[in-house]
C-alpha cells in the first residue's frame, strides 16, 4: 500500500502542481490537516516547493531535484556566489547562492563550472570599480554633463552586469519596488543600511535629501526606505510637483528631456543650512535628477560643504538598462 507522501508526490509528478484542498479532495479519507502537515514535511525535506500566498498556495516538485548533479565547483568561487547571486524565477521564487546559479545554467543550458568561473572573471572585471565596496560614479557624470554639481557620488552597486543581467543587489530593488512588498523592501534596506551609515560616518554628512518618486504607487519605496533606515539626521525638504500629465523619468529616453522634467518638477524648499549633504536616490541611469537637485541645493547655498549623491545601483554606461526600475 502506497504511503500519503508516495501519493501526493505522483499526483503533482501528473499534475505538475497541486493546492491542498485538492491534494485532501483527492486523497479522500484523509483530514486537510493530515495533508498540510504532510505537505510541510514534504517541503521541509526539499521534495516539494511552495509557492503564492495563502489562500492561493501551490506545490510543486522542488527545483532542486531535477539539477541535482556532482560538481565541482572551487571553493573560493562557490562561496563568492553563495554571496552574492540571486535568481528570481518566473513564478516569483527567490533562489540565491548556489541553488539559483544551478537553476540560471539548467535554463540556458550552460555547464555550471564553466559557467561559475566565467561568472567570477565577470564579476572581477566590474569590482575593479569598487573602492570600499563603493562604486565611483563621478567619471560617469562627467562624460555624460557639461555641468555636474555633485562634489562625489557612489553607487553601492551596478544594476547589472555583461551576460549575468541583474546584480543581487539589482534584482532585489527591482522586485522590492514592482511587487511594493513590504518584506522584500525591509530586507533591502537590512543590507544597505551598514554601508550607507559607513558613508554618512566617513563623510561627515548632517543632512540627507531623499530624491522623491516620479510613479504613483501604492507604497513609495523611497518613503518606506527613508523611515526603515532610521538616520538619526536631519532630512531635507523636497517636493515632487505634480503636473497635469505624470511624466517619469524612466519613460525619457533623450538625455535633454530628463534633465528639463528633474528640473522642472522637483523642488528643494528646505531652508537650513548643512555642511555636508547626502542625496539618496534608488537608481541612476543618467543622473539628470540627482544632479538637479544638487544644483538647486548649490543655488540656494544650502550646503557649505560637499554635496554627495548615493544610490542603491548604478549603471555601468548609458541608463536605458534601468528605465525599468
Amino acid at each position: 500500500m502506497k504511503l500519503t507522501s508516495d501519493k501526493i508526490i505522483n499526483y503533482i509528478s501528473r499534475n505538475g502542481q497541486a493546492s491542498g484542498k485538492e491534494l485532501t479532495d483527492y486523497l479522500e479519507n484523509i483530514s486537510g490537516r493530515a495533508v498540510r502537515k504532510q505537505l510541510k514535511n514534504l517541503t521541509d525535506k526539499n521534495i516539494l516547493q511552495k509557492i503564492g500566498k495563502p489562500p492561493k498556495v501551490y506545490y510543486l516538485l522542488a527545483a532542486d531535484k531535477k539539477i541535482a548533479r556532482t560538481i565541482n565547483i572551487d571553493q573560493k568561487a562557490l562561496n563568492i556566489i553563495n554571496k552574492r547571486y540571486l535568481y528570481i524565477t518566473p513564478t516569483g521564487e527567490a533562489k540565491e547562492g548556489l541553488a539559483g546559479f544551478l537553476v540560471w545554467c539548467e535554463k540556458t543550458k550552460q555547464d555550471p563550472v564553466k559557467t561559475a568561473n566565467e561568472y567570477i572573471t565577470t564579476l572581477k572585471k566590474f569590482d575593479r570599480f569598487k573602492k570600499n565596496d563603493l562604486i565611483d560614479g563621478m567619471p560617469k557624470m562627467k562624460n555624460t554633463f557639461k555641468n555636474v554639481f555633485l562634489d562625489k557620488i557612489f553607487y553601492l552597486d551596478f544594476y547589472s552586469i555583461e551576460r549575468f543581467g541583474k546584480t543581487k543587489l539589482g534584482q532585489t530593488l527591482l522586485y522590492a519596488k514592482q511587487s511594493q512588498n513590504i518584506s522584500l523592501i525591509r530586507r533591502l534596506v537590512d543590507e544597505i543600511r551598514p554601508e550607507i551609515v559607513r558613508l554618512i560616518h566617513s563623510q561627515n554628512i548632517d543632512g540627507i535629501l531623499f530624491i522623491p518618486p516620479t510613479v504613483k504607487r501604492e507604497i513609495q519605496f523611497m518613503k518606506e526606505l527613508e523611515e526603515k533606515l532610521r538616520l538619526p539626521i536631519n532630512t531635507l525638504s523636497v517636493t515632487k510637483i505634480k503636473t497635469e500629465i505624470i511624466v517619469p523619468q524612466k519613460t525619457l529616453s533623450k538625455l535633454e528631456d530628463r534633465i528639463e522634467n528633474a528640473k522642472k518638477t522637483i523642488i528643494v524648499d528646505d531652508k537650513k543650512i548643512y555642511k555636508n549633504l547626502l542625496l539618496i536616490d534608488d537608481a541612476i541611469g543618467s543622473g539628470a535628477t540627482m544632479n538637479e537637485t544638487a544644483r538647486q541645493i548649490r543655488n540656494k547655498n544650502l550646503a557649505s560643504n560637499n554635496i554627495i549623491g548615493l544610490a542603491i545601483t548604478g549603471s555601468f554606461k548609458g541608463f536605458d538598462v534601468i528605465s525599468e526600475v
